[in-house]
């Protein structure tokens, strides 16, 4: 189980890395006019996104999944700290599939939104992970 436990932890927070990363560089790449730069920030985001955050997410759902049989997922239906948790991670998902659109967006040159909307939306994940970490730890109702 703590093997599980330390997997689940190192890839989450591979995971939120990339998340925080991702939409930092959209900032830069909304910023970019030169085609240099632009193409460089194609091929950076691309590569974060499917090298690190992607492979991040998955493998911190599937350790979590190892944890949730290993502790047995009866002890968890009632604890409503745990469902407002799988809540968050829903929203962190969306988050993630939201980030996939917004690459593709970059990458065929269509994207809509200033680098002070990424710099807002670049929030996002923090207030997922405060929320997320505070529910696992301290575990509240």
């Amino acid at each position: 189980m703590l093997w599980f436990k330390a997997l689940h932890l190192i890839f989450m927070v591979t995971w939120f890395a990339g998340l925080f990363y991702l939409p930092r560089l959209f900032v830069y790449h909304a910023m970019s006019e030169d085609k240099k730069s632009i193409d460089r920030f194609k091929i950076m985001e691309k590569k974060l996104f499917y090298g690190i955050t992607t492979p991040g997410g998955l493998l911190t759902i599937i350790f979590g999944f190892c944890l949730l049989i290993t502790n047995g997922i009866a002890n968890y239906n009632n604890q409503l700290w745990f469902w407002l948790k799988m809540i968050l991670i829903l929203f962190l998902v969306s988050y993630h599939i939201y980030c996939f659109l917004l690459l593709q967006d970059f990458m065929y040159d269509r994207n809509k939104h200033t680098h002070v909307w990424y710099r807002w939306f670049n929030e996002v994940p923090v207030i997922i992970l405060v929320g997320v970490i505070l529910l696992a730890v301290i575990r509240p109702f």
